[in-house]
Parts: structure tokens; C-alpha cells; sequence
């Protein structure tokens, strides 16, 4: 599967990335016809960016019509250089890029989609809050809109306030973010709580998420449709009574652990090359430890597979139809 990368030679200076990039996989479909276009993040807790959320997402899409690109963006694993804006700047290249190349991939240019799941549905709500304020500094790309024409925000990451899933800030904006109680702190926390920040020139969103969420709580939705609503943004909200974090699209390929290759994780096998040529200080538990998000899924076959969660892209699917 070809790797696109998103920005040019000289234009991404991560410090911890090495030889990684933050890149596209194309799920095209090829029939010579133009398609709408959905970008999707796994989330990771801006940690890392898991496999589940990626492979088997982009192939029910195409079942239902959508080319798709699965975009590995900048994390933060060893909690040493926070994200910051990075993430969120990647996602707004990612979305000019394909804009500005629809024609070369069939894609509907008016008709791009972003979704992403948890800590990724973070960095797809910042681009709808703030993507009249990401500039682009290549002339290239620099006329180019990157406002998504519509989201999907799968159990997102949204507020950094009382409902917040604190390591996924920690890893944004620096371990001490929620010990600190100086200006810089409040500010960034305020910034990213995306609640707060959503306007009328916001794209549609579609909503999901479980009332079960056992570590980003569903308030974080609630909080995020309610500000929809109240900016008179197109929205839907759905929420499921039953489930934990992370169930991607749970079908049996998911239990079995029938991810896809795990290129998600190149930024981390990125780090644990840089450790073993001596470039940067090993963490506690060693180098390999930084891959064991990819350790071998564990599978019940009588576990639940909670086949009412499964209808969610049909449901986005009907959302954006009506756009």
C-alpha cells in the first residue's frame, strides 16, 4: 500500500520524530468515478495511533462509498515534547493535500470528511474549531481551505475540564499541564477545552459514543453537541447504551484481532530505532515497550461483540446524505 506523505522536505520538525512523517494510506475506490472522501484518525491518546481504528474503518467505508485515506499523525509515546499544535496542523495539511489532489484521486473536493476516535476526535474537533485560523505557510497550499465539510467524532476527547481524560492533554500540552496554575496553563487548557471554542462556521458533526465509556467519559459528546446546538451547527448525536473505550467498528475481524498492518505505529517503531542507535535515553521499562499496544489481541469468542455499536457508519453515512 503506497505511503503518501503529507508535508514537503524541510517542513516537519517534530524533535522526536526521526524518520517519521506524518502520512496517508489510500483506500481508493477505483472505478474510475469520483467518491467522497473520509480521512481517518485512530486515536492513541495522542500517545500513540492504534491500529483497530484505522484499517477495518476505511474498508466499511468503501463499502458504502467512500474513498478513504487512514492518516498516522504526530504523538507524543515517551511524554517528552508535547503535541501541541502539530497534530492539528497535520490534519489541516491532510485535508489540503487531498483537496488540492481530488481530481488525481477521484475524490469529491467538496465532499471531505474527516473522523476520528477519541484523542483523534480531539484533533478533528480543533481543525472544525479553529480551521479559519491555520494558515499554511506554503504557497501551495495556502489558498487552499482546510475545513473539513463535515466530522465524525467517535467517543472524542473534547474538554479539558471537568469531565477530561487528563493523560490525553498531558501528552498534548506536557506532563505538568494539571499541576501548574500559572497563565500559560490556563490558557492552553482553555484553548483545547473544544467546547468552549466551537462557532457558527463550523462543519456538521456526527456523534457517537457509549454511556458505558469507561475512561473518556461521555460527557465529553454531551458538552460538544450542547455547543452545537447552541452555535446553530448541523449535528446529530447518537449515543449507545452499552460498551467500553475503543470499540472501533466491533465486529468479529475486530475481537479476532484482524487490524490491518500495523503502519499506525511507525512513529513509535520511529523511537525505538532512535533508542537502539543511542539517539535518545531508553524509557523505564525499555525500548520494545514502546510496541506493546501491538501485542496480540486477545479473543473470547463468547465475549460481547455489541452488535448494535456496529451500525454507527451506516449512520454517519445517512448523516452526511443529507448534507
Amino acid at each position: 500500500m503506497n505511503r503518501i506523505d503529507i508535508w514537503d522536505a524541510g517542513e516537519y520538525n517534530y524533535p522526536l520524530a526521526f524518520e517519521f512523517a506524518p502520512n496517508l494510506r489510500p483506500y481508493l475506490i477505483e472505478d474510475g468515478k469520483d467518491h467522497p472522501c473520509i480521512l481517518i484518525l485512530p486515536g492513541g491518546g495522542y500517545a500513540v495511533v492504534v491500529p483497530p481504528e484505522g484499517e477495518l474503518v476505511a474498508k466499511r467505508f468503501n463499502e458504502l462509498g467512500y474513498s478513504c485515506f487512514v492518516m498516522t499523525y504526530t504523538t507524543n509515546q515517551l511524554m517528552r515534547s508535547p503535541v501541541m499544535d502539530q497534530a492539528m496542523k497535520d490534519l489541516a495539511r491532510a485535508i489540503r493535500f487531498v483537496r488540492k489532489n481530488a481530481s488525481l484521486y477521484h475524490v469529491k473536493a467538496d465532499q471531505i470528511f474527516v473522523c476520528g476516535f477519541s484523542a483523534a476526535g480531539h484533533v478533528c474537533a480543533s481543525v472544525c474549531d479553529y480551521w479559519d485560523e491555520i494558515t499554511d505557510p506554503n504557497p501551495e497550499y495556502s489558498d487552499i481551505s482546510c475545513r473539513p465539510d463535515a466530522a465524525i467524532l467517535s467517543y472524542p476527547v473534547i474538554t479539558s475540564g471537568e469531565y477530561a481524560h487528563q493523560d490525553s492533554f498531558r501528552f498534548l500540552l506536557g506532563a505538568d499541564i494539571y499541576d501548574r496554575d500559572d497563565i500559560e496553563a490556563k490558557t492552553l487548557l482553555d484553548k483545547y477545552s473544544l467546547e468552549k471554542h466551537v462557532k457558527e462556521n463550523n462543519p456538521p458533526c456526527f456523534i457517537w459514543q457509549t454511556e458505558t465509556d469507561d475512561l473518556v467519559p461521555v460527557q465529553n459528546s454531551y458538552l460538544y453537541a450542547a455547543a452545537l446546538k447552541e452555535k446553530g451547527v448541523r449535528y446529530e448525536y447518537k449515543t449507545f447504551p452499552r460498551g467500553f473505550h475503543g470499540l472501533s467498528i466491533p465486529t468479529d475481524d475486530w475481537a479476532r484481532g484482524k487490524h490491518g498492518e500495523p503502519y499506525t505505529a511507525e512513529q513509535s517503531f520511529a523511537l525505538v530505532n532512535a533508542i537502539k542507535a543511542g539517539l535518545i535515553d531508553a524509557p523505564e521499562n525499555g525500548a520494545e515497550s514502546l510496541l506493546d499496544f501491538l501485542k496480540p489481541w486477545p479473543y473470547d469468542p463468547d465475549a460481547e461483540k455489541y452488535p448494535e455499536v456496529c451500525v454507527w457508519p451506516e449512520l454517519a453515512d445517512a448523516f452526511l446524505k443529507t448534507l
